[in-house]
């Protein structure tokens, strides 16, 4: 920042200093100091007390002051206040000569009743003279009280309000920006993981801008904005962080719903303001987040083209790529919406460069727990590999939020360090919520609840094209009363048909199972006929796996109204092409729920092993029901010390759960009924 720049910062700061609060609080200190002085002024000054035969005496012997008598008589009170001086005398019983010559005199003050026979004979004696009390001052003071009161109830409600909350009347167009103190961010590209591409594209402006000479020299332009779109948890705002921490440059800092205010005009003149700013810190990095907030597709849902956010957008638009621009300025934003961005926001010359933050792969998700891990303590066997292969689909969030878990866990139970035992139920505890090991369940809800689970894990080691099976329990973990845990071998990047089909029939089997066993059927499997639904209606108007009606898209994504689309939903098919979809989504689904009760009825008795054995040790894992559907047979897991669940206020207070798109749950009897709801 140049001299001249830095002078007029100053110069601006200097004019805004006045504040009316710093009047008030002068105002104050020089009150309370005139307070004080007069206190100290009446104490060294304060009148001697004299009783009544004191008085009299000193009437008698003719040593008042002539003159100094004064009677207050005051008609709202029962008492007359007498003040007046009397002569000093000396030992020989003369008035006292002080050095300057002249007679000491004391002040006294007494009081007496109104009908005491002393108040008529003072009156009487011509010595004391009579004053009417001087109510001047606090009749002003009375008069002055409810405008003084009133000026104060509007200061602390309405205007002290607003002055906190940043909105004083002087301040609704200016930008809520605030410039990153380089000294409290201590985030730099060494402590973002798993998203190595996108760390290498925005490396280039933090180069850029250390050495811009070495791009223009060849003709290259800097890109003037990149947009960072990904899902949540990916690391987009810790990555705009990093560039902060790393970049020499000025980083402004604001949020979209920032400029979003109930005023109209108010959120264009934050734009402007705020681009003003940025052009007397030139070079400099502007970062916005959540951009969606204000960057929605004009002319879609409620307000039309007069909409208050439409018209900070127009501002942005025109202030990143308009008549007056200028080069030096780069704006980063992020977004984890960016199909409802307008297009004009997205063109070439406002956001030239649009980074996708993905979810992070294997290697990705070890180096990310190797970041978070230098802020806990490990035990040496801890082998952060292993975690990283049976966390797909974990974001940064959701990997760092795993190992925080895991140390919670083990400061539980009073470890020293983190083991993979911690590791393994904080994963668990993530993906599929805490166990509520304290909640009420009958013999019969248990039963019902080992057979639903045993028939989602039979059919899902039988069938071929399914995910390997991790773990199958009826012990309640978040909203469902069990649960059976798959996991992919691999990251997943596509879905096919066969493995999509083999999906189905292993949501289908909970219901089938449980129907075997109770002759009857449940709301436990409302949450598969939902899963199941989605799915085969996806392969159906997404996916083009239909052989019936082909390699088609039907809808829109089903986009919600309000959320930058237009306000209603078309339908652009035909009433008989949606009355094929709901045959054809019944028909994956009918022949889904064939396979899985063919399976189940050709292996009962393995079914029935699984679920006794569910009902008796609560848990399996993969490996064991393998065993059972290989062997028939099941050997019983060594006998495990028994943690007991924490007591107090944590294990009162559940954590909540992290939904996950891959793998999917099947919650067996998790899903309440809507009645229950």
């Amino acid at each position: 920042m140049s001299d001249e720049n830095k002078q007029e910062n100053k110069n601006e700061k200097k004019a805004g200093d006045f504040k009316p609060r710093t009047l008030l609080i002068w105002i104050g200190i020089i009150g309370v100091i005139s307070v004080l002085m007069m206190l100290q002024h009446r104490t060294e000054n304060k009148p001697k007390e004299l009783s009544y035969p004191d008085l009299s005496k000193k009437i008698a012997e003719n040593q008042i002051v002539p003159g100094s008598g004064q009677i207050a008589y005051n008609p709202q009170s029962a008492l007359q206040k007498i003040t007046g001086r009397y002569y000093k005398l000396d030992a020989n019983g003369a008035p006292e000569i002080g050095a300057s010559g002249k007679t000491n005199e004391v002040e006294f003050k007494t009081e007496i009743r109104i009908t005491d026979p002393m108040s008529k004979e003072l009156s009487e004696s011509g010595k004391f003279k009579e004053l009417e009390p001087n109510n001047m001052a606090l009749n002003l003071l009375m008069g002055l009280l409810p405008f003084l009161l009133l000026a104060g109830l509007i200061y602390f409600f309405l205007i002290r309000q607003i002055k906190m909350a940043g909105k004083g009347a002087m301040s609704f167009g200016k930008s809520k920006a605030r410039m990153l103190n380089k000294e409290k961010n201590k985030i730099t590209f060494k402590d973002v993981a798993g998203v190595e591409e996108a760390k290498e594209e925005v490396s280039e402006l933090v180069e850029f801008l250390k050495d811009p000479k070495k791009f223009q020299k060849l003709g290259g332009r800097i890109p003037k904005g990149i947009l960072m779109v990904g899902a949540p948890g990916t690391g987009k705002t810790l990555l705009a962080k990093a560039i902060a921490g790393e970049a020499e440059a000025a980083f402004f800092s604001i949020s979209g719903s920032d400029f979003v205010e109930m005023f109209v005009g108010v959120g264009a003149s934050r734009v402007r303001d705020m681009f003003d700013q940025a052009r007397k810190n030139t070079p400099c990095l502007i970062f916005i987040d959540e951009i969606d907030a204000v960057g929605r597709s004009r002319g879609h849902g409620w307000g039309g083209g007069n909409d208050e956010r439409e018209q900070t957008l127009n501002a942005l638009l025109v202030e990143m790529d308009g008549f007056d621009t200028q080069d030096g300025i780069i704006i980063i934003a992020a977004t984890n919406r960016a199909d409802v961005l307008d297009p004009a926001l997205m063109r070439p010359g406002r956001f030239d460069r649009q980074i996708v933050v993905s979810l992070p792969d294997v290697r990705g998700r070890e180096a990310i727990l190797k970041v978070h891990a230098k802020n806990v303590k490990l035990d040496p066997s801890v082998d952060l590999s292993v975690t990283a292969r049976g966390t797909p689909g974990f974001s940064g969030a959701d990997l760092a939020n795993l190992l925080n878990e895991a140390a919670l866990l083990a400061a539980r139970t009073g470890k020293k360090a983190i083991t993979m035992p911690e590791l393994e139920e904080a994963r668990v505890k993530v993906r599929w919520g805490r166990e509520r090991r304290s909640m009420a369940m009958s013999d019969q809800d248990k039963k019902y609840t080992a057979w639903h689970e045993a028939g989602h894990a039979l059919v899902n080691v039988m069938l071929k094209h399914t995910h390997p099976l991790h773990k199958v329990t009826i012990i309640p973990r978040g909203q469902s009363l069990g649960s059976t845990m798959s996991l992919p071998k691999d990251d997943v990047l596509n879905h096919r048909r066969k493995e999509m089909l083999d999906m189905i029939a292993v949501t289908m089997a909970g219901r089938i199972a449980e129907e075997i066993v109770s002759g009857d059927i449940s709301t436990g499997a409302s949450g598969d006929i939902q899963q199941a639904t989605n799915l085969a209606r996806s392969m159906v108007c997404q996916w083009g796996m239909s052989d019936t009606l082909g390699m088609v898209q039907y809808g829109n994504d089903h986009e919600h109204m309000y959320m930058g689309r237009d306000m209603v939903q078309r339908q652009d098919y035909s009433e008989h092409t949606a009355q094929e979809i709901d045959a054809e989504v019944k028909r994956i689904i009918s022949e889904g729920y064939q396979v899985a009760k063919d399976l189940i009825d050709g292996n009962r008795e393995k079914l029935e092993l699984i679920a006794n054995s569910l009902l008796e040790y609560e848990t399996l894992d993969g490996a064991q029901v393998q065993e059972i559907v290989d062997t028939g047979k099941f050997t019983p897991p060594p006998p495990a010390p028994k943690v007991e669940p924490p007591s107090g206020a944590m294990a009162a207070t559940p954590l909540p759960e992290v939904p996950k798109p891959m793998p999917p749950k099947l919650p067996g009897l998790g899903a309440p009924a809507p009645a229950a709801a």
